[in-house]
Formats: C-alpha cells, structure tokens, sequence
C-alpha cells in the first residue's frame, strides 16, 4: 500500500524545495590556493622591491604625460587616471593583505595550542622527575653509604682484635699450640 502512495506524487508532509537553479554558476575556487596567491602578493607588496616598481611606475606615468608631445599623453595633470589606476590597486591590496593576516593568525593559533600542548607535556614530565628525584633522595637516605659501611667494618675489625687480645691473655698457652706444627 506505501508503494502506491509513493506513486501518487510528493508527499504532503514534505516541503517543497523553494530554491530556483540558478541561472548563472557560481564561479568556484579553492580557497588554499587564492590565500597561498594572498600571501605571496602581500609578501611581495611589503618589500623593498615592491616599492622601487611602483615609484618607477609613478615617476614614469607623471613624466611620460608632463612631457610627451600633447597628443601621446594619456593622463593629462591633475593626473586623474593615475589616481583611479593606484585607488584601484590598494582596493584589491587591502583584502588580500587582510586575508593573508588572517590565514597567518589561524597559523599562530594552532602554533600557540601546539606550544601549550607542549609545554603542559613538559611541565607534567618535571613534576614526575622531581618526584622520582625525592623520592631517591628518600631511599638513599635508608641506604647506607661507602663512609658508613667502612666505619662499621673498622669498629668490627676494632672489636675482633679486642677479642683476639682477650683471649690471648687468658690462654697464653693455647694459641701457640693450635699454630704450632703437630
């Protein structure tokens, strides 16, 4: 019977799908690339180099409609079509200097959790050695030491040859016997 309902046509509990296709496709792009492309433009606006072509640029336009004949000029003075050229050109170096900020800011973040990761790693790893350390510290403090074996060993040897001094005076006899050859 659901087979037959589902032949009848869409379903009432079900929206329609308002959106229209569109007429004209999105143009698409991969995002990494146009911020790798960002980055590269913003690296290269912010150089020596960048500068040197850009006033040569300047020096040569300015020059070129001061001086060519009047009717090679291009861009007669207040030099209106320079001004249009060089606002157009910082309205396209702005968002891309920004979003290579931005893709350098996302790069610090993880950067920033890296460091922390890692210095929370090494911050546990010291309390876990200072800890291992007391803890030796502990048990050589039971342990006895090198100085501490000799001066018992010297104070038993002491009291060996203390007995052996007894027992000589008061078996002056025995003692020459038992070395003595049989």
């Amino acid at each position: 019977m659901s087979d037959r309902m589902g032949d009848r046509g869409p379903r009432l509990d079900t929206p329609k799908d308002l959106r229209r296709p569109p007429l004209v496709r999105r143009p698409t792009y991969n995002s990494d690339t146009f911020g790798v492309f960002a980055e590269q433009f913003a690296r290269f606006m912010g150089t020596a180099q960048f500068l040197i072509y850009m006033t040569l640029f300047v020096l040569f336009w300015v020059g070129w409609n001061i001086a060519a004949p009047p009717d090679l000029r291009f861009d007669d003075y207040p030099f209106i079509f320079l001004t249009l050229m060089l606002s157009l050109q910082a309205s396209y170096a702005a968002p891309l200097i920004l979003l290579a900020q931005n893709r350098q800011e996302a790069r610090d973040r993880v950067i920033a959790e890296q460091d922390r990761q890692a210095d929370a790693r090494a911050h546990a790893d010291m309390e876990f050695l200072a800890r291992e350390v007391a803890s030796l510290r502990m048990a050589v403090g039971e342990v006895a030491t090198r100085d501490f074996l000799r001066s018992e060993l010297r104070s038993l040897l002491a009291d060996l040859e203390e007995r052996e001094q007894e027992r000589g005076q008061s078996h002056p006899g025995d003692g020459e016997t038992e070395n003595a050859p049989t």
